[in-house]
């Protein structure tokens, strides 16, 4: 193993990067969604705190170069104080076709749940769909390495990383999702057929003249329909002037007759 490896390096500062991806909050916290934060909780959690606060710093500043997310992994470049950027990868479990297909079905049992996810939301309830079914929807843990030198865990680099990934969860949920394995297109392809189709038989207009005025009446249920109740219900609707209500009683009840 190189010497540089055992090197701890503190205060050098990176060669600065111009159009590197840079985090869009520039004080405070890192994440607006309550999905993104939640990953962000995870990280506080489980990471050093000073390697987080040094790489929101990096984050800020624009030293991520490249994020590139797929099933199970996340390969990035961030741009130290070393020429060549370091190589920082992140890995989680990413879910087969099997698991998948039990989660979908779960999801098409919660009209509520497949509505807000056709809508382009993420349902706050999900994780706990999740969890009734024995898996993770956010990870308890990162399999993480950068090649710098650093052994702290996460170093900034990856700390860096791991924030602008967070953001990135603000502008669209489906990545949590593509990370585990499944992409918005395959989800929302899945969850479409799942809806219920409504089939309707195709009465003519002209059949249907008969029950217009009655609720609950159809052509295969022609007893529902009133036989006075349609006449009545226009004089009250429509009244006619007065002098005109008693004659014209009479025939509209035997129009509604014939």
């Amino acid at each position: 193993m190189p010497d540089d490896r055992r090197t701890w390096f503190h205060g050098t500062k990176p060669i600065k990067v111009e159009g590197g991806l840079k985090a869009r909050s520039q004080r405070g916290t890192i994440g607006s969604t309550w999905w993104s934060r939640r990953f962000i909780d995870i990280l506080e959690r489980i990471c050093d705190k000073g390697r987080l606060t040094r790489g929101r710093a990096y984050a800020r500043q624009g030293q991520v170069l490249s994020i590139d997310l797929s099933p199970g992994e996340v390969r990035a470049a961030v741009q130290g104080s070393r020429r060549k950027p370091y190589e920082v990868v992140i890995r989680i479990e990413a879910y087969g076709e099997r698991r998948w297909a039990a989660i979908e079905e779960s999801i098409a049992e919660q009209a509520v749940y497949r509505a807000k996810l056709l809508a382009g939301e993420m349902p706050t309830e999900i994780e706990e769909l999740f969890a009734a079914l024995g898996i993770d929807l956010f990870p308890r843990d990162l399999d993480m390495d950068c090649s710098c030198p650093d052994w702290g865990f996460p170093c900034k680099h990856l700390s860096a990383v791991l924030y602008l990934l967070a953001e990135s969860f603000d502008d669209d949920p489906f990545l949590v999702l593509a990370w585990r394995g499944r992409t918005r297109e395959q989800l929302l392809g899945s969850l479409a057929e799942e809806v219920p189709r409504l089939e309707v038989e195709d009465v003519p207009f002209a059949d249907r003249l008969a029950d217009f005025y009655a609720p609950g009446a159809t052509a295969h249920r022609p007893e529902r329909r009133p036989t006075t109740g349609a006449p009545d219900l226009l004089l009250r609707v429509f009244p006619p002037p007065a002098d005109l209500a008693r004659p014209l009683t009479p025939a509209y009840r035997s129009l509604a007759g014939s």
